[in-house]
């Protein structure tokens, strides 16, 4: 503290404990948890209501057989969140800001665009889920929804200026509400385990539509926004001295995220696999949350729906404060501007208020947006290559022509889907997916 007195606040106890991890005064298993946090709320842009979309869709009209997809996804995000959290604990700045130092201004402004329109995206899910998930639970109007969704995410967001850790804690115990939800969900439904392993590890694409669910789905889990945040995240996070404790803060950093995620991927994987169980036999045209809710009660038990919305609802909320974080982050790293928090929150909700004003099907306005999100993807998976790439910038750290190739190999899968979807897009036909 500037006066010479510690800082007693959660936040600063918390910077104290990992300094005497990190410089070997303290240990054991407890020590672990101090480290974790940017993984945790990054995680939560894996299980917004964008995925509750898409996996509804996945399940209900093809079964087991998009589990794969999942995996993919869920593997590809491992690796790029990976790299988002070393560039932040290494260069000591986020993406954004590394974009804006590195490349020309014309390139810069286009990549903020695309990237604030990616933010629009993502809030655009996180609003309609939190929404439809309050309307359906207490029978209220899609608006008054909304209004109850900004107004607690607000509310939230108001915990940001008491330091990194009380909003570290209040999102995991969110992570692990949606999580106990669906803990629920795979006990209630009746799953086929050896399909669904089937589906795990036999990749295929039925037709055109499970292409787009699949390219959905690969927006909806890995996701531009957290790719930014994540490295923001790491940046300041924890005191470092030396290079010995920086490469022990990146052991740490890379257990919590293969733990993070490994979650996020098992929930994803479970809202699949309870789509399929309640609804690919006889309702297979299941495509919208709404209707998922209604068909859910007679078939799984009223106690099934209300714990589906329960995490939506959850989803909602916990996804939108972590994607206005994320939109701060962008705007202040690309462009150097910083606005406060109320105008950032109602600027990038206004398209999902226009959207539900318009009479725009919900849900499908979910799966469009994570098209969207899909689309805008490689703007920050490209430039988070090139950096990890670049000695002069990682130094020692600098990406291993395995985890290079491993990552140039996502982005070429993702850019892949993106440019057949375009194509199915314009109505261009592709064998075998007609």
């Amino acid at each position: 503290m500037p006066d010479g007195k510690p800082d007693l606040s959660m936040t600063g106890r918390t910077r104290s404990g990992m300094a005497a991890v990190l410089a070997g005064k303290r240990g054991g298993p407890g020590s672990v948890w101090l480290f974790a946090g940017p993984a945790i709320i990054a995680s939560i842009a894996y299980m917004d209501p964008g995925n509750y979309a898409t996996n509804i869709q996945a399940g209900a009209g093809y079964g087991f057989a998009l589990l794969w997809v999942v995996l993919m996804a869920n593997l590809i995000a491992m690796l790029f969140q990976g790299l988002s959290a070393r560039v932040g604990i290494v260069t000591g700045k986020n993406l954004a800001e590394l974009c804006r130092d590195n490349f020309p201004r014309p390139v810069v402004m286009v990549m903020w665009v695309i990237s604030e329109i990616a933010a629009m995206a993502t809030d655009l899910a996180e609003f309609l889920g939190g929404a439809i998930g309050l309307a359906l639970l207490f029978d209220m109007p899609l608006m008054a929804g909304m209004a109850v969704t900004a107004i607690v995410t607000y509310g939230i967001l108001m915990f940001e200026g008491r330091g990194f850790r009380p909003m570290e804690l209040i999102i995991g115990a969110l992570v692990a509400v949606i999580g106990l939800c669906y803990l629920i969900e795979i006990f209630i439904a009746p799953i086929v385990w050896s399909e669904a392993a089937r589906g795990l590890v036999l990749p295929q694409i039925p037709d055109a539509a499970a292409l787009t669910i699949a390219v959905g789905i690969i927006g909806a889990t890995v996701m531009p926004h957290a790719i930014y945040l994540h490295s923001g995240l790491t940046q300041s996070r924890a005191p470092l001295r030396n290079e010995a404790e920086r490469r022990k803060l990146l052991r740490f950093s890379n257990i919590e995220v293969v733990l993070a995620l490994a979650v996020a991927g098992l929930v994803n994987m479970a809202m699949v696999m309870m789509a399929a169980s309640a609804f690919h036999a006889g309702h297979s045209d299941v495509a919208e949350i709404e209707t998922a809710y209604h068909t859910l009660t007679p078939l799984l038990g009223g106690a099934a729906a209300a714990v589906f919305l329960t995490s939506l609802i959850v989803s909602g909320i916990s996804s939108s404060v972590v994607g206005t974080m994320a939109g701060q982050m962008i705007m202040q790293g690309f462009v150097r501007i910083r606005i406060p928090i109320w105008l950032r929150r109602l600027v990038t909700m206004v398209p999902a208020f226009a959207v539900v004003a318009w009479g725009v099907n919900p849900t499908q306005a979910l799966v469009m947006s994570q098209v969207v999100l899909s689309i805008a993807l490689p703007v920050p998976m490209l430039a988070l290559v090139i950096f990890t790439s670049r000695s002069d910038i990682m130094g020692p750290y600098v990406n291993r022509p395995l985890v290079r190739n491993l990552a140039i190999l996502g982005a070429v899968v993702v850019l892949s889907l993106n440019a057949v979807l375009l194509v199915q897009t314009f109505g261009v036909p592709i064998p075998g997916l007609s």
